[in-house]
C-alpha cells in the first residue's frame, strides 16, 4: 500500500487510520493489509513433546516466496498446505507461536505497530531492512530434508 492509499484509509481528518482501531473493526481487506509482510509465520517450527517448547527452524513453507514474504497461492493455501494455520480474531489468542514483532498480536495487545511496518513507513521493503522477515536466512520446506537438522536460535 503506497502513501496515497494510506491516506485513503482514513474517512475522516479526525478518525484514526484503520491499522489503530480495534481488530473487531477491520473489515476484510483491513484485516490483510495488517500482514506485513515478515513470512515468519509460515516458517516451521519443532515442538518438544516433554516440555511443549517450540523451536523455529530455518524451513519455511513451500508456498511462501522467501524473498518478499507472502505466500505464493494464499487463496488456495489450505488446500495446498494441509496444517495451514488460518489467522483469525478466533484463533489469534491461541496462536501463541506468532512472532512477538506480529502485526496481529502487536493490535491485539493495543500496542503500536513498528515503524518498520509498511503501513507507517510507506515502503513494503522496510520489514526487510529491519531484518524482520524471512529473507535471506531461511530454506524452502522442498530442498531442507530433516527439520532437526534445522533448528535456529533465531527468535521468531
Amino acid at each position: 500500500m503506497d502513501k496515497l492509499a494510506m491516506n485513503k484509509t482514513r474517512t475522516s481528518s479526525n478518525e484514526a487510520p484503520f491499522w489503530e482501531r480495534p481488530l473487531a473493526e477491520l473489515d476484510r481487506g483491513q484485516w490483510e493489509a495488517l500482514c506485513d509482510g515478515c513470512g515468519r509465520c509460515c516458517v516451521h517450527k519443532l515442538e518438544d513433546e516433554e516440555t511443549g517448547i517450540l523451536y523455529p527452524t530455518n524451513v519455511a513453507c513451500k508456498l511462501l516466496d522467501r524473498r518478499n514474504g507472502r505466500c505464493t497461492d494464499y487463496k488456495s493455501r489450505k488446500k495446498l498446505v494441509a496444517d495451514c494455520v488460518t489467522l483469525d480474531r478466533k484463533s489469534l489468542g491461541s496462536l501463541d507461536w506468532l512472532p512477538e514483532t506480529c502485526s496481529y498480536r502487536l493490535r491485539a495487545n493495543g500496542e503500536p505497530l513498528p515503524k518498520w511496518h509498511y503501513l507507517i513507513s510507506g515502503s513494503r521493503e522496510s520489514v526487510h531492512e529491519a531484518g524482520q522477515s524471512t529473507r535471506g536466512w531461511t530454506v524452502s520446506e522442498d530442498d531442507s530434508g530433516d527439520l532437526e537438522f534445522h533448528v535456529v536460535e533465531r527468535a521468531l
